[in-house]
């Protein structure tokens, strides 16, 4: 045999022999009624989790470590979605889909948007036929004025009040920005 080369090894040789073993009807619906009964105790599933950055300039690496290679600088206030927290760290996503780790003592619980689209719509109120209060052009971060912890949870399904740097403030379109 030469090195390197795969064997396949018949399964006897592990002490164990394959078998097709034959499922009974009510031993799998038993098992379908168990796995229901454990996602209903579960609950609902946890909200989509958004922090955004405290630092004016928060590394962006590719593992939980100082030491890994780091990918971006990102700004103040950008909004990130939290994936998985780990040990002083988090595993996110920005609005254009890059995923790294940064530290957690570098997110803060300031809530920001960022607008997705061209140019988002800001209105007097949630209704597309409300007067227009301002547009924001993509990638301009707006601050959440309203408490919410998901898109479902706002005030007005479909909606969120946001308020601009400058001081104006109004409702857009959930689906124009990223961080709710």
């Amino acid at each position: 045999m030469t090195r390197g080369a795969a064997t396949r090894l018949p399964a006897s040789c592990f002490g164990w022999r394959a078998r097709r073993r034959e499922v009974s009807p009510a031993a799998r619906t038993g098992a379908a009624v168990l796995a229901a009964a454990a996602l209903a105790a579960a609950g609902p599933l946890a909200a989509t989790e958004f922090r955004s950055t405290a630092e004016a300039a928060t590394v962006l690496y590719d593992a939980p470590s100082t030491k890994a290679k780091p990918l971006f600088v990102l700004s103040r206030e950008t909004p990130l979605e939290i994936i998985v927290p780990v040990e002083g760290w988090s595993k996110v996503r920005d609005a254009g889909g890059t995923i790294g780790w940064v530290e957690k003592k570098a997110l803060a619980d300031k809530r920001t948007l960022v607008v997705r689209v061209p140019l988002a719509e800001i209105r007097a109120s949630p209704d597309d036929k409300a007067p227009l209060v301002f547009q924001a052009e993509h990638s301009v971060l707006l601050e959440m004025a309203e408490t919410a912890s998901s898109a479902a949870a706002t005030a007005s399904p479909g909606w969120v009040k946001v308020r601009h740097r400058d001081g104006q403030s109004g409702y857009v379109r959930i689906a124009q920005v990223f961080g709710l």
